[in-house]
This record gives structure tokens, C-alpha cells and sequence, in this order.
């Protein structure tokens, strides 16, 4: 299934991209109580996979077995994440797994695999509200409304105490720099400024986009 062969349903299709700590599970959250869509957060996938080549032993950037894990582990994401029947919804909010989620995002095999279950999940639900670095750029670039979230470096890191400003910073290089999906600005995608504004303000902004 490519980006394009997404059928169009009875949602609409709303990705939001965005940095570390720019607000993308807070906004899409409170937008899908507000819209009564469902969402995906695709960075939880991502840290899933981190989490369990971890929990395996296996080296966060061994390309090809942990390709390989991504393939074969079971990973459900909604209220909570669930691996292989195993809850790890907080496990994945741990300094390793942010330390390695990084490369394993990098790696082609499993962005392969993960947004085809991304596309997967959209087609059966016949629309939602995605969040990630790559949805709205790879993902759906047909999305019927794309938003980039940022803020400032300080604001982002005060909301991610528990990795640091210094941990923050590194992440926005690897991800912006990979060779694979780097995060950037989807052409067409409205940029929003999440410091110092809240939740409500920026929902009400987004539902005006629709």
C-alpha cells in the first residue's frame, strides 16, 4: 500500500509532525476528544521497537536485526502500548529507550514496516489524526490538513525534564539530519508555535483549518 492508495473515509486524514516536546501527543490528544477521532502517536511505535530490541539484547544500531525485531514483534498503541502482550506504556518514556529510539527511527527496514501499519491503521478506520516526524512530509502527503508544530528549544526541554535540554537538542539533530524521512516542514503544512499558548488556543486553531 503506497501514500496513495489510502482511500478517503468518513474522517479526515490530520497529520501532525513536529520536534521533541513541541506538544504533537497533548494537541492531537485534546483534538481528538474534540473531534471524536480517533489518533495514532507513531513515535510510541517507534520507541516500541527501541524498547524491544533493548529487552532482546539486541544493539539499537544493528540495522538488520533489529529490522528483523520490528517485523516480528506485535506492537498495539492506543491508551496503552503493548508489545508482544507485554504493557510497556511507561517503559518506553525511559531515558534508554529515548537514548535509542533515534537510530532505530533512522533505520530503513523498520520505517518500512511501521508505516505500513500506519497506513493500515488509517485505511480501517477511514481517517484520524496521526502524530509524528514524517507523517504529513511521507506518510499521508495527501492529508487533508497537515500541522507543524515547534516551539522554542528552552520551552521544549522544560517540558521533557526527564531527558534534558542537551538530550533534546541531540534528538532534533539525528532526526533532522537522517538520511530516511527526516523530520521537516510537509509541504502545505501550517506551523504552529506552541510556547507560552494553550492547549485549547491551538486546538481551536487547527479545527479552523478544517
Amino acid at each position: 500500500m503506497t501514500a496513495v492508495d489510502v482511500e478517503r473515509g468518513p474522517h479526515p486524514v490530520i497529520a501532525i509532525d513536529g520536534p521533541a516536546g513541541s506538544g504533537k501527543s497533548t494537541v492531537s490528544r485534546a483534538l481528538s476528544e474534540r473531534l471524536g477521532v480517533e489518533r495514532l502517536d507513531t513515535g510510541a511505535m517507534y520507541r516500541a521497537v527501541a524498547w524491544a530490541a533493548l529487552d532482546r539484547g539486541i544493539d539499537p544500531g544493528d540495522s538488520a536485526g533489529v529490522a528483523a525485531l520490528a517485523r516480528s514483534v506485535a506492537v498495539t498503541v492506543g491508551e496503552r502500548v503493548v508489545a508482544d502482550g507485554c504493557d510497556i506504556t511507561e517503559a518506553i518514556r525511559g531515558p534508554e529507550v529515548s537514548a535509542a529510539v533515534s537510530a532505530v527511527a533512522a533505520n530503513p527496514g523498520v520505517r518500512v514496516v511501521l508505516v505500513e501499519l500506519q497506513r493500515m491503521w488509517v485505511a480501517a478506520r477511514g481517517g484520524g489524526i496521526i502524530e509524528g516526524r514524517d507523517i504529513g512530509s511521507v506518510v499521508f502527503p495527501q492529508a487533508d490538513l497537515k500541522i507543524y508544530l515547534t516551539a522554542s528549544a528552552a520551552e521544549r526541554a522544560r517540558r521533557r525534564p526527564e531527558e534534558g535540554a542537551d538530550a533534546v537538542a541531540r534528538r532534533d539533530r539525528q532526526d533532522s539530519t537522517r538520511s530516511v524521512s527526516p523530520l521537516e516542514v510537509a509541504d502545505g503544512a501550517r506551523v504552529i508555535d506552541t510556547t507560552e499558548r494553550s492547549v485549547e488556543e491551538i486546538v481551536e486553531e487547527v479545527v479552523a483549518c478544517l
